[in-house]
């Protein structure tokens, strides 16, 4: 596997989050996937839960999408440091509650560590600072 196709194969599942497309994110997936959110202590394994919570986050930020801003490929592992920019206009789950849309702008950087194996996403690691994004959203009080 060549450095470039690790980095393709870990931005294609969030080139898919972008567009929203659930059987393309489906589809750079390996079946056993494990997701962690750092932000939100989730962590779930297997595609049905990990499109699930993404549904979660496209429902509560709509317009949701990442930008890339960097990559760094080492052997199998991608480290994509992206920004994630979206309108909070449904419900958010945080993983302990659920807080009601503000219709605010977030701005929010991230790092995705990305582990591939036979051209599938295996995992990834999602860090973000979760204070930032209810600051954001005026949910910090």
């Amino acid at each position: 596997m060549t450095q470039k196709s690790v980095a393709e194969l870990a931005k294609e599942q969030v080139i898919a989050y972008n567009e929203k497309d659930w059987d393309r994110a489906r589809a750079a997936f390996a079946p056993e996937i494990v997701y962690e959110e750092v932000g939100t202590h989730r962590k779930v394994k297997g595609v049905d839960d990990v499109l699930t919570t993404w549904k979660g986050w496209a429902k509560a930020i709509p317009d949701s999408r990442a930008t890339f801003q960097s990559e760094i490929v080492s052997g199998n592992t991608a480290v994509l440091e992206i920004t994630w920019s979206g309108t909070h206009n449904g419900p958010l789950n945080t993983g302990d509650r659920e807080i009601p849309p503000t219709g605010k702008k977030i701005e929010l950087r991230a790092i995705q560590v990305v582990d591939v194996a036979n051209d599938k996403v295996k995992s990834v690691r999602q860090y973000f600072d979760m204070g930032t994004l209810l600051h954001q959203i005026g949910a910090d009080h």
